[in-house]
């Protein structure tokens, strides 16, 4: 059905040279025209408490549990912004990446936000997915207000500014249906390329937890570590602190960096890292004057191990790969190891679950949740010399390889579905393609009420949630 989809048969320019070819039934108006700002506050503070952001839009802000205590810092939510089913929410300061969407709950948002009610001819899932599309992204970009791009800031009269598609009624209703089914059907693909990808990274997990926790030897004699978290190990292995196998731990500054898209230096933060591996490519980047003050105290270099202490992430360990020139973000660390240990060996250590144990004890807050510096420089870790180690390595790299081939042939694929559905959904939301007959042609049992993220989408979420608490609370 999606490939038979063709072109609307009239075109016309479009008020407003950005739009460009528009079908020529659609109208343009400013948003202004099709929103109004809805102020109401929260006068308890009770309600559910919602988040934004440009790859799940509006979601519940749950604990990390699932539960319903609210994920905030915030003291108090009184005075916080009241949102009702099909309101539109803008996180202000990032609206200029998408972080925006249309809500299914009811709720509250931060005061830092911005929520709009649509007017009868709007229908609000289609400028949901409008005003996320790449081109209005760029639109609103350029209409914010602010110097450098991480001070950017919509506020309600640059909005109201930008020139709206506006479709019929009813073919924005034809036009969301469509949307929904086709979501649908892709999201069901991916999902099931994850489920894949989760038994094939278990299957990995076990095979180095296996070896850096009881060597190469299945016969080895063990003896009791003296530590609850690490139990019986190797009898010729030694309990040290970290602190001791490193030559220096440095924390990331507290701040938030200016991240930029012509910089040349990534800056690493919690969702920019795995188990074993730094994910260069989603990486944010900062020009080389930023970088100069988040490397003062120490650039990482290759060999040092990067951690997360922070967030919904904490407890992940990479090495800092090899010909690049990086700095540690908000809620990480980076550690030098000392010669005499093998960083590969170590990194798998402090991603082994007896290591996870240790900082699960010390985890401060159930909402954000985050490990002391003491607590990390004195984990107990449990290691032979450093030629079984490297011994290790080596065993754990040949073992895991073949399972790594699958697992990044299915993340490509995952990649790949991502940017069709994008720009499926794009090139529907601006006119580019007539989904009109497609949409009426579908059965009702097979639009979804709802679709929510997938997993990949959820996980990118976390980390836009760690950025903007620091200002919307």
């Amino acid at each position: 059905m999606i490939a038979d989809l063709k072109p609307y048969a009239a075109y016309r320019t479009a008020e407003g040279e950005w739009l460009g070819e528009i079908p020529s039934h659609w109208t343009v108006r400013r948003m202004k025209y099709v929103v109004q700002e809805n102020d109401l506050r929260s006068t308890t503070g009770n309600e559910q408490l919602l988040r934004v952001s440009q790859f799940t839009g509006v979601t519940q802000r749950l604990r990390a549990d699932g539960q319903e205590e609210q994920d905030t810092r915030a003291a108090s939510l009184v005075g916080y912004k009241r949102v009702e089913p099909d309101e539109l929410v803008i996180n202000i300061m990032l609206a200029w990446n998408g972080s925006m969407g249309v809500s299914r709950y009811p709720g509250i948002a931060s005061p830092a936000y911005c929520v709009y009610r649509f007017k009868p001819d709007a229908q609000p899932w289609y400028f949901h997915h409008l005003l996320r599309s790449p081109s209005y992204k760029a639109r609103i970009k350029a209409m914010s207000t602010g110097v450098v791009e991480s001070r950017l800031r919509l506020y309600s009269d640059d909005l109201f500014r930008i020139e709206a598609l506006l479709p019929p009624p009813e073919e924005q209703a034809a036009i969301v249906r469509f949307l929904d089914w086709a979501n649908a059907r892709l999201e069901g693909t991916i999902r099931a390329k994850r489920r894949v990808i989760a038994l094939l990274t278990e299957q990995k997990q076990a095979i180095i937890h296996r070896a850096v926790t009881r060597g190469l030897d299945p016969a080895v004699p063990l003896k009791p570590s003296g530590i609850a978290w690490l139990g019986d190990i190797p009898a010729h292995w030694e309990v040290r602190r970290l602190k001791f196998a490193t030559e220096r731990i440095v924390d990331c500054l507290h701040a938030t960096p200016n991240y930029s898209e012509s910089g040349a230096h990534p800056a690493i933060r919690t969702a920019d890292i795995s188990p074993g591996i730094v994910h260069l490519t989603k990486a944010r980047k900062i020009s080389a004057a930023d970088y100069a003050l988040w490397t003062a105290r120490m650039e990482p270099k290759n060999g040092d191990i990067l951690y997360s202490r922070e967030g919904e992430r904490f407890g992940i360990a990479a090495v800092v790969p090899d010909g690049v020139r990086l700095c540690i973000s908000q809620r990480m660390m980076v550690f030098r190891v000392a010669a005499g240990f093998c960083p590969y060996f170590l990194m798998w250590l402090l991603n082994s679950k007896p290591t996870y144990g240790q900082a699960l004890q010390d985890v401060m807050g159930s909402t954000a949740p985050h490990v002391n510096i003491s607590t990390i420089k004195n984990y107990f870790l449990a290691m032979p010399d450093k030629q079984e180690q490297e011994a290790i390595v080596k065993h754990v790299e040949l073992e895991t390889s073949v399972i790594d081939t699958p697992i990044c042939r299915l993340n490509r694929e995952i990649d790949l579905l991502r940017e069709y559905r994008n720009r499926l959904v794009a090139d529907v939301v601006t006119g580019k393609l007539d989904v009109r007959a497609a949409a009426a042609a579908l059965p009702q049992d097979e639009l979804p009420s709802a679709i929510e993220p997938d997993a990949l989408d959820a996980d990118d979420d976390l980390d836009a949630l760690d950025e903007s608490e620091s200002d919307d609370e």
